[in-house]
């Protein structure tokens, strides 16, 4: 699961603490000892000529795919390929990446300046501008053409809005609107090395900031306060970043409640947050008890552990995504959980495609038969949700390398230990 993130107000002192799991204490030392320098002298950007490979591989998708070319608006896939991002909005900005030649840019005229401000001349240096009365997806469509048709395709990557996939539509006769995504995913699945050392250096962030708010959680604090905590600590250490928080029957909902929650001793209190290095995001999720567990509360969390341990064991190059979540919820199912998505049980994927957006492609997920490769990063989360009692959830993320699967995290080791 992602955290949504956003800004928390009311933070409380992060001062050193010890707090009850269990019937341990478990202590961290003050932020103080802890800096974002100890990440950056790790950060290495990716590098102009990865983006151009990258460039190269989607034209020779491509190619595979029968497409002249694929149009992207200014979000995450054209960050991907080009290092600079525009966003979205009534006026329509992209990129033609043709598969033949150089690729160019659809701008509004009076946005022509900042445009080429933004844009890496390393990635391209034509722009053409409409102005407010012209029609943008005319230049979407001559631009395909100057740069060469063989299969008269134009692929819309799936972030492209509606209203700009169907303008160039009606404008384009003779030709086929379809999908990029087996350009984009088929690009953006695949992880490079450099891609992989971001991610992971977004995970140790996002555990050693766990390991600093932990230590806050007090009977009588409220979701937001202890959200706040954690969220403070991602900055100590020179990030953004945060969590969400989960409290008592209402972990039950893998994505949490309006209803404000406040902490009481004997809770399970579930945290699923993360941050980003360069745009790579993370997202680990811990399910600890305020005070001591009960048990029925170790347990759960017990089978929910061997759950993620099978999806994982299940993760072998070249098999079908779809074993993995298979294997998580053979264990929970026969454990006396629901089958297929009925609660008590597991009521989503096991996993999900990460990488520079929370969630992308692809998924451990029934019915994907997509093989596993190397370089295809995911989330391992299966949790177990028992509507009115609690929720339990354990989030790793791995990677996948030439001897298998590796998780860029330590998983919690006992419901009191949620660090290994």
């Amino acid at each position: 699961m992602s955290y949504n993130r956003r800004k928390f107000l009311g933070l409380a002192s992060l001062s050193a603490v010890s707090i009850p799991f269990g019937n341990k204490l478990m202590s961290q030392p003050s932020p103080t000892n802890l800096i974002g320098s100890d990440f950056k002298p790790k950060i290495v950007p990716i590098t102009v000529e990865e983006r151009k490979a990258r460039i190269a591989k989607a034209q020779q998708l491509m190619a595979i795919n029968k497409m002249d070319a694929i149009f992207l608006e200014g979000t995450t896939s054209c960050f991907y390929f080009t290092g600079m991002r525009w966003g979205q909005s009534e006026r329509t900005f992209g990129v033609v990446i043709p598969a033949k030649g150089e690729i160019l840019y659809i701008c509004p005229k009076f946005e022509e300046d900042r445009a080429r401000e933004l844009i890496k001349k390393e990635f391209g240096t034509e722009v053409r501008c409409w102005e407010e009365h012209e029609s943008p997806y005319a230049l979407i469509l001559n631009a395909v053409k100057d740069r060469g048709v063989v299969h008269h395709k134009i692929g819309m990557e799936e972030r492209v809005r509606f209203f700009i996939a169907n303008g160039v539509q009606k404008l384009a006769t003779g030709f086929e609107i379809v999908d990029a995504t087996p350009i984009t995913a088929g690009c953006r699945m695949i992880k490079s090395k450099a891609e992989i050392a971001l991610l992971q250096i977004a995970n140790d962030a996002t555990i050693e900031a766990y390991k600093i708010a932990f230590p806050t959680l007090k009977p009588g604090m409220s979701q937001s306060e202890f959200s706040g905590n954690i969220a403070k600590a991602f900055r100590s250490i020179g990030f953004s970043g945060g969590a969400m928080v989960i409290v008592g029957k209402y972990s039950a909902l893998p994505h949490g409640s309006i209803v404000p929650q406040t902490i009481q001793e004997g809770d399970i209190v579930l945290i699923d947050g993360g941050t980003n290095c360069e745009g790579y995001e993370s997202d680990i999720s811990r399910t600890i008890v305020c005070g001591k567990p009960s048990s029925r509360q170790i347990e759960v969390w017990n089978l929910e552990k061997k759950a993620q341990d099978a999806a994982f064991a299940a993760i072998k190059i070249g098999a079908p995504c779809e074993v993995v979540d298979a294997a998580a919820r053979a264990v929970i199912e026969n454990a006396g959980f629901g089958h297929n998505y009925k609660l008590p049980g597991l009521p989503h994927r096991t996993g999900h495609g990460i990488g520079l957006e929370g969630h992308e492609w692809t998924n451990f997920v029934k019915g994907n038969k997509t093989p596993i490769q190397i370089g295809m990063c995911f989330s391992n989360e299966p949790t177990i949700s028992i509507p009115g009692e609690f929720g339990i959830r354990l989030e790793d993320c791995l990677y996948i390398s030439e001897d298998g699967p590796h998780f860029f995290t330590k998983q919690s080791t006992s419901i009191d230990q949620p660090f290994g």
